[in-house]
């Protein structure tokens, strides 16, 4: 397994301690007994709406992709990002793909496990694209609206 985080717009291997992990099921069952937890586990089927008081008591909420094709952790992360405001790391689990990081950075998240031979090229998917048409939870411009910003300033 290798993880790679965002790091100055590029990834890069992580070096720190990994956080102690709980997922979602084991944490609503006994909040109390994962009190030294500092990263939640969250199946890409569970709602986040009912957690959203809660995220901030954690550091890292890992996102799971049970398979390339199931890209409901796409929407829970820009849910994250977006509607509950969370700043701390998106990291995203499972079966990902060199072709989806990319557009995972693009909703939010920041790290990303792997266990595969993608990992190495996991950094060069982030540089295929230079100009975007849709607004997303990174920030970026898009190419639209930096159109409109430089007409305005003529």
């Amino acid at each position: 397994m290798k993880l790679l985080k965002f790091n100055a717009g590029r990834l890069v291997p992580a070096l720190e301690e990994p956080p102690v992990e709980v997922s979602l099921e084991d944490w609503r069952a006994n909040p109390q007994a994962h009190a030294g937890a500092t990263a939640l586990k969250i199946s890409n089927a569970a709602p986040l709406d009912d957690i959203a008081g809660d995220l901030s008591g954690f550091s890292v909420v890992i996102l799971a992709f049970p398979g390339f094709k199931d890209g409901r952790a796409y929407s829970q992360a820009r849910l994250l990002r977006e509607r509950f405001g969370y700043t701390g790391e998106v990291r995203a689990c499972g079966e990902i793909l060199r072709d989806q990081i990319f557009f995972m950075a693009r909703c939010g998240f920041d790290a990303f496990e792997f266990s595969g031979a993608d990992a190495d090229s996991a950094a060069a998917a982030l540089k295929d694209f230079s100009h975007f048409y849709q607004a997303a939870a990174d920030g970026t411009a898009p190419v639209w609206r930096r159109r409109l910003a430089r007409a305005a300033a003529a």
